[in-house]
C-alpha cells in the first residue's frame, strides 16, 4: 500500500540550534512520500548556531498549509518570537496541521504562537520553566506527546521525538527500519546528559557560559510574552 503523502514544514530562523533542524529532518525525510520544506522570510541563507548558514527551500508565501509543522530552538527564538510575520506564520500553519511539534525552545515559539495552550509541553531543560508565560504545562520528558503536540527536550531529542512520530504516522516497524537505517544507537561517553546526572558544578558553568551569551533572556522572553498578551 501506497503511504499516504505528507508535507512536512520546518520553520527556519538565524541562530537557530542546527541539529534540533538537521536532526529530526533526517530522520522525517524517510517517512516516504513526503515533501519537506525549510521555511523561512527568504530564500537567502540563514545563519545557524554552528557557524555555517542553511538555505531555505521555500517562503511563508509559499507554504500556507502543512500536515506536519516542526519549530527548533535555538538562541535565536527570541527573534523569531518578536518577528510578527514569523509568529504568524507559526499560528497559521499550526492551527490546522495534522501534526504540531518542536525541539528543545522552539516549544517557547509554538506557544508563543498560541499553540501549546492547555497542553503538556518539552523544551530545553534550561528554559523549560518558561513554558508557564503561554498556558502550556511543563514536563521534563525527553517526548512530550499530548493530542497532536509533540515536544521534544533539548537538541538531540530531536531526534527521539522524529522517531516517535514515525511510528505514529508510519508505524513502529517502519520507525525501527529507520532508526537502523541511522545506526542511532547512542552510547554517550558521559553520563552529563541532564542537570541531575551532570552535577552542580557543570551545570553552574554551563549557566554562567548561557548568561554571558544571552544576557537577560528570562526578563526577555517576559516582555516579549507581554507584548503578545499572555499573561504569564
Amino acid at each position: 500500500m501506497t503511504a499516504e503523502p505528507l508535507r512536512i514544514a520546518f520553520l527556519l530562523f538565524p541562530d537557530v540550534t542546527q541539529l534540533d533542524l538537521t536532526g529530526p529532518v533526517q530522520v522525517l525525510s524517510r517517512l516516504g512520500n513526503a515533501r519537506l520544506d525549510l521555511v523561512a522570510a527568504t530564500l537567502e541563507p540563514v545563519p545557524t548556531d554552528a557557524g555555517f548558514s542553511i538555505v531555505p527551500t521555500a517562503t511563508f508565501a509559499d507554504v500556507p498549509a502543512a500536515d506536519i509543522l516542526c519549530v527548533p530552538g535555538g538562541f535565536g527564538t527570541h527573534r523569531a518570537i518578536a518577528d510578527d510575520a514569523t509568529i504568524d506564520w507559526v499560528a497559521r500553519v499550526g492551527a490546522d496541521a495534522r501534526w504540531v511539534t518542536s525541539v528543545c525552545t522552539g516549544s517557547l515559539v509554538l506557544g508563543a504562537a498560541g499553540l501549546l495552550r492547555g497542553y503538556k509541553a518539552g523544551c530545553h531543560w534550561a528554559q523549560r520553566h518558561m513554558l508557564p508565560l503561554f498556558g502550556a504545562e511543563p514536563v521534563a520528558e525527553r517526548v512530550v506527546i499530548d493530542r497532536n503536540r509533540l515536544t521534544g527536550g533539548g537538541v538531540t531529542a530531536g531526534i527521539d521525538f522524529a522517531l516517535r512520530l514515525t511510528a505514529l504516522i508510519r508505524g513502529e516497524a517502519h520507525a525501527r527500519m529507520v532508526q537502523l537505517a541511522l545506526e542511532y544507537d547512542p552510547i554517550p561517553p558521559f553520563d552529563a546528559g541532564s542537570p541531575e546526572r551532570a552535577g552542580v558544578a557543570v551545570v553552574e558553568a554551563y549557566e554562567r557560559r548561557v548568561a554571558q551569551l544571552a544576557p537577560g533572556r528570562d526578563d526577555q522572553l517576559r516582555a516579549l510574552a507581554a507584548r503578545r498578551g499572555f499573561a504569564g
